[in-house]
């Protein structure tokens, strides 16, 4: 065993005690943040939310309203083109009946 270095007179240094009072209120007043700032992050997640379910009903209703444009737009196209194609049909029956065709005939041109 190694020889003791020093003097054995010296007086020992006692450490300081340890407050766990203000320890305690530290980490408390931390905890109380802490929950603060949860509490707001969640306060602010359930407004997002509430956001974005309006959006996706407002975008859900464009969405339908679209559809019935087109719908719409199908429905004028195909009526443009029968009217298109009755005209026409009349155009080239009169034409027929100017240049002294039968109405037997024109019919059996039509079929």
């Amino acid at each position: 065993m190694p020889r003791p270095k020093g003097s054995k007179n010296k007086t020992k240094t006692v450490k300081a005690t340890v407050d766990f009072a203000a320890q305690i209120a530290e980490k408390q007043s931390a905890k109380e943040a802490a929950t603060a700032e949860i509490e707001s992050i969640t306060a602010n997640i359930d407004a997002l939310k509430a956001d974005l379910k309006a959006k996706k009903s407002e975008l859900k209703s464009i969405d339908k309203e679209i559809a019935r444009i087109e719908v719409k737009k199908v429905k004028a196209e195909t009526k443009a083109a029968e009217s298109a194609k009755k005209a026409e049909a009349e155009d080239v029956l009169k034409k027929l009946l100017a240049s002294g065709v039968s109405a037997d005939d024109i019919l059996a041109k039509l079929k």
